[in-house]
């Protein structure tokens, strides 16, 4: 009950800048809606994009668009507790009475609420050029969107531990990593007409997985076994980040 009393305590206290300053939520929508502007309609004359998209070239995109929100978003998320340690903030909240697992899952499950208000102005603001919304399709995609989020966001907090006094390793880590998740998940562009080396680079990326999930989650579909590998993906991705992270917490000296 403690670890859930501290969890709730951080939540809130991680969620108070967010409520507070709610223009910052806009603001970060500017990235992914230049792209469904200006790289969404391009995907028309894309060869292989009718055939991959079914027909609908939104209904294919808007999903890898939502996944490059949670990615981009939640990896950085470790950049704020960079700032505490360098403050001294985090060093007197490892102080106090909060559980060290709190202060790393309460981190983590704030990243769900900036994440899902995303997506969902993303998509409403996609609805009148001809994307489709499946409720319950798309509920299902909030929720694997949300658990992939926490995942991504242990992860990266981790990294900001392990990084401490050294913020270009942070930020070299997760440059390095970042765009070779995205290019290989397929969420700009598919995969299926590229050579097959980077077809089967693709099959070690989780990302891959969750992708495949989302697209067939807000089809409408769950008929699909990409719903359930997605699924999986998301629910491992989430525990290995959450084990690293309160490992990480727990070794942590401010």
């Amino acid at each position: 009950m403690k670890l859930v009393t501290d969890t709730g305590i951080v939540f809130v206290r991680e969620m108070r800048p967010v409520i507070r300053d709610p223009f910052s939520l806009i603001f970060s929508l500017g990235q992914p809606l230049v792209f469904l502007a200006l790289f969404g309609p391009l995907l028309t004359g894309v060869p292989g994009m009718e055939q991959a998209a079914g027909g609908s070239v939104w209904q294919w995109f808007v999903p890898g668009i939502l996944i490059m929100i949670g990615l981009f978003g939640t990896s950085m998320s470790g950049a704020n507790l960079l700032w505490e340690m360098q403050t001294g903030a985090h060093e007197r909240l490892l102080v106090t009475p909060l559980n060290r697992a709190a202060l790393l899952v309460g981190r983590a499950l704030k990243e769900i609420a900036p994440l899902v208000v995303q997506a969902a102005i993303i998509v409403v603001c996609v609805m009148p050029f001809g994307f489709r919304l499946y409720p319950l399709g798309a509920l299902a995609g909030m929720l694997l969107l949300a658990v992939f989020g926490v995942g991504i966001g242990a992860l990266s907090y981790a990294l900001a531990i392990a990084a401490k006094n050294r913020e270009w390793l942070f930020y070299g880590v997760q440059q390095t990593l970042l765009f070779p998740l995205l290019i290989l998940s397929g969420m700009m562009l598919p995969l299926e007409s590229g050579p097959g080396w980077l077809r089967a680079l693709s099959n070690f990326n989780p990302l891959t997985y969750i992708v495949d999930a989302e697209r067939a989650l807000f089809a409408g579909d769950f008929s699909q076994p990409s719903v359930w590998q997605g699924a999986l993906a998301a629910a491992v991705l989430a525990a290995v980040g959450l084990a690293v992270g309160i490992r990480s917490m727990r070794g942590s000296s401010g």
